[in-house]
């Protein structure tokens, strides 16, 4: 069985809008280490149709785009990608799968079925599947910076406190922090 390792860009302050995050090429290098290590990617709904608005169009040379960017889309585009949504079951992106049905047994399914790994790359998702204790790993990207505004990173709450061990550290030259936690038994 794979771990489900959540993964996503978060202010100081909590935010998760993906507009707030530093862009660079060391950060690009860490998210394209975390993808190459995974067996599949899961997100909700809306972010795989903001990532399928963009990342498609880059890997097919579509959209303008720096080579590093252009390598990570196509990396993305090969990689399995898991959708879970009870309102859109069409996704036309190369590689894409529906994840229908009841939402434990079907992540719980996905992760015995990727003994690489699965990548949770989304805020909303992540509330409901660690509500559900399917998070093993979490590895967040601080960056410094306050946002002042939302979405925030667990928004919707939990049920209670997640107790996490640190497993490292390591800051970037762009003042972020890539911290790397698992779920403290």
């Amino acid at each position: 069985m794979g771990l489900l390792t959540f993964s996503l860009n978060v202010t100081l302050d909590g935010c998760v809008d993906h507009q707030e995050g530093i862009a660079d090429d060391e950060t690009r290098a860490l998210f394209t280490r975390l993808m190459d290590e995974c067996g599949a990617m899961l997100w909700g709904r809306v972010t795989y149709e903001m990532m399928e608005g963009y990342w498609p169009a880059v890997a097919r040379g579509d959209q303008e785009a720096p080579p590093a960017m252009r390598e990570w889309a196509v990396k993305l585009e090969a990689k399995p990608k898991y959708v879970v949504s009870s309102t859109r079951t069409d996704l036309p992106w190369t590689n894409s799968h529906h994840i229908a049905g009841d939402l434990r047994e079907g992540v719980q399914k996905l992760k015995d079925a990727t003994p690489a790994g699965v990548l949770l790359g989304s805020g909303t998702l992540a509330t409901e599947l660690d509500r559900l204790d399917l998070i093993d790993e979490y590895q967040l990207l601080v960056h410094p910076r306050i946002a002042g505004h939302g979405p925030t990173l667990y928004q919707g709450g939990l049920p209670g406190t997640r107790r996490l061990e640190l497993l490292s550290a390591e800051p970037l030259r762009n003042g972020a922090v890539a911290m790397h936690y698992r779920r403290a038994c």
